[in-house]
């Protein structure tokens, strides 16, 4: 059976995610995770975007953003993507598939949970047994957040920013942001966010498929 088309668009909030193929490691050497950054940023110049949370795991990639255009965004993935594999095939001597089929794409509301959805994200080092504390880990956004690390990857976060007036007092902050029962209950839906931002999500994916 054919796949259906992917629908992602413009101007819009998404998880997105990419897996080794079978859970395999993609990342073996922080050589590794550093080549995927240096592509990404490249790349991200030529196709841009807003990236406002990340995490590279061993095995799998945390990315959310905010798209520009749809297409852009699709082909900056698969370019990503491709030139990694190249570089992790020469080596490593890899021999065939290497990424789990296509990227996922899971739309994310813009409202107050967006914040946690990111540092949900930034947690998953911790929740994987990697690191006790998220600041220990070198491949997330977590340390631009929690302790104005800079990179210039990332777009800060739009609730980060109205947390409070000070820079100091917005890391302290960010730091010290639980990631409630909603996120634990939201993060897996088809469209993540509250009640309402879903609704909407929904409303906006049904029109575009018309």
């Amino acid at each position: 059976m054919p796949r259906l088309p992917r629908l992602l668009l413009s101007q819009s909030y998404y998880h997105v995610m990419t897996r080794g193929n079978n859970k395999n490691i993609i990342f073996r050497s922080a050589k590794d995770y550093k080549k995927y950054l240096g592509i990404f940023h490249k790349l991200k110049h030529e196709h841009p975007f807003d990236l406002y949370h990340f995490c590279l795991m061993p095995n799998h990639v945390h990315l959310l953003v905010k798209t520009n255009k749809a297409s852009d965004f699709s082909t900056f993935m698969k370019r990503l993507n491709l030139k990694y594999f190249y570089y992790y095939k020469k080596k490593y001597g890899w021999v065939g598939h290497f990424f789990q089929d296509r990227f996922k794409s899971q739309p994310v509301g813009k409202d107050e949970y967006f914040i946690q959805c990111g540092k949900y994200i930034e947690l998953n080092p911790v929740r994987a047994g990697l690191v006790k504390n998220p600041k220990d880990y070198l491949y997330s956004s977590y340390n631009f957040y929690s302790y104005g690390e800079k990179n210039d990857l990332i777009t800060a976060d739009f609730v980060y920013e109205n947390l409070t007036e000070t820079e100091i007092e917005k890391r302290k902050k960010y730091q010290k942001l639980i990631v409630d029962i909603t996120v634990l209950s939201n993060y897996k839906k088809r469209i993540w966010g509250s009640s309402g931002q879903r609704y909407n999500e929904t409303r906006k994916i049904r029109y575009h498929r018309k």
